[in-house]
């Protein structure tokens, strides 16, 4: 019985109609190819134009299923002309499907122009999901999933890395970056020391492939199972990071705040804190704070 619905499903996917003008957001697999929908190997079958980030990449996978549409590369550096050029083929009555060198187009892939001008010129968009590194990524990560920060790839330079990640130290969503085989030891190091050794960290790499590798655990020994071997450097990268405690609320009380001014009077900030806490149990920070907005 299984094997006739799925039959009737694939009967039922070859009769497709290609909507002229239309622009098809097309998912790629990541890894592995089993992962190219029907409906996305029909569509990419039967549009008038594939427009891809890398056609040489693109074009082992289209090999692959047989698939011989004509392909016209679309990225970073040539975008705005392209897309301009697209745009004028999709209202003549092309049919056009982008599509990334893996995943989901859009998803810190190039096309978010194209997608622009398609929307201001009332260009109907149809979307066809398939594989994403994010979700695939977060959905085996198991920290909370019903509120996620994606900030795709931070910076290669150090100090604008550092700025964001302090940014996003008290972020109490779940944290998703990509990252590049050469720099995940720097991300992961500078995550150390923005973040904390303590947090906790998956680290995914390679996807669906053969090495595909979840590792769970403290960022602290992230770092260190990632230096220990260098071939554990190797592949395309999903950091998810656990988002911050939600820091506990505590009250100053009158009494609290008549031990901490006379402290505060005799000693500095940081200091009358410290005792502060250690006196009454309310923490040195949340003192901290308070001693910040009084007035000097």
């Amino acid at each position: 019985m299984k094997s006739m619905v799925y039959q009737k499903t694939i009967f039922d996917m070859s009769t497709i109609f290609i909507e002229p003008g239309s622009l098809y957001v097309v998912a790629t697999p990541i890894g592995n190819l089993q992962d190219l929908t029907p409906r996305a190997q029909l569509i990419l079958q039967q549009v008038t134009l594939i427009a891809a980030e890398d056609t040489r990449h693109s074009r082992h996978l289209l090999t692959h299923f047989g698939i011989q549409t004509p392909l016209q590369s679309l990225h970073e550096h040539n975008e705005m002309q392209v897309s301009q050029q697209l745009l004028q083929r999709l209202q003549l009555g092309d049919s056009i499907a982008l599509i990334s060198d893996a995943g989901t187009p859009l998803i810190s892939d190039p096309g978010m122009h194209l997608l622009q001008l398609a929307h201001q010129h009332h260009v109907k968009v149809i979307p066809i999901p398939g594989a994403s590194a994010l979700i695939t990524a977060l959905s085996v990560a198991g920290f909370a999933a019903n509120q996620f920060v994606f900030e795709g790839f931070l910076s290669a330079k150090m100090q604008a890395r550092q700025q964001r990640l302090q940014e996003l130290r008290h972020e109490t969503r779940t944290l998703v970056f990509y990252e590049t085989p050469h720099r995940i030891v720097d991300c992961v190091t500078t995550m150390l020391s923005c973040l904390g050794e303590t947090r906790e960290m998956a680290l995914v790499k390679e996807l669906t492939k053969i090495f595909e590798t979840v590792y769970r655990d403290t960022i602290a020994n992230i770092l260190t199972w990632l230096t220990e071997k260098p071939e554990r450097q190797k592949g395309e990268f999903v950091l998810v990071v656990q988002g911050a405690q939600t820091p506990e609320i505590q009250l100053i009380t009158p009494e609290v705040e008549n031990i901490f001014l006379i402290l505060r009077a005799e000693l500095p900030l940081k200091q009358a804190a410290k005792l502060t806490s250690e006196i009454t149990g309310i923490s040195k920070n949340t003192l901290y704070t308070f001693g910040l907005n009084q007035p000097s």
